[in-house]
């Protein structure tokens, strides 16, 4: 679960509405799926611009979870 904690420091840091963060973690053998829900006021400082910020996160979880021997992906719901 250090990928959801990691994630969920990231993106209550850079939201307005920290409340509305909502993180769903599905556990499989080889593979770790994020699904992220927060305020649509703040799906645009999530994504950034050009979607830089959500790459650099997601580069942040990739790294984590080669540490961790699995893949990390991260799924930005509306």
């Amino acid at each position: 679960m250090k990928e959801k904690e990691l994630l969920e420091f990231i993106i209550k840091n850079l939201v307005d509405h920290k409340e509305d963060v909502n993180i769903n973690v599905i556990e499989g053998e080889r593979l770790t799926l994020l699904e992220l829900r927060v305020n649509k006021e703040d799906v645009g400082k999530v994504i950034g611009k050009y979607g830089n910020i959500a790459k650099a996160i997601r580069t942040l979880l990739n790294a984590t979870g080669t540490k961790l021997g699995k893949k990390i992906v991260l799924e930005i719901l509306d």
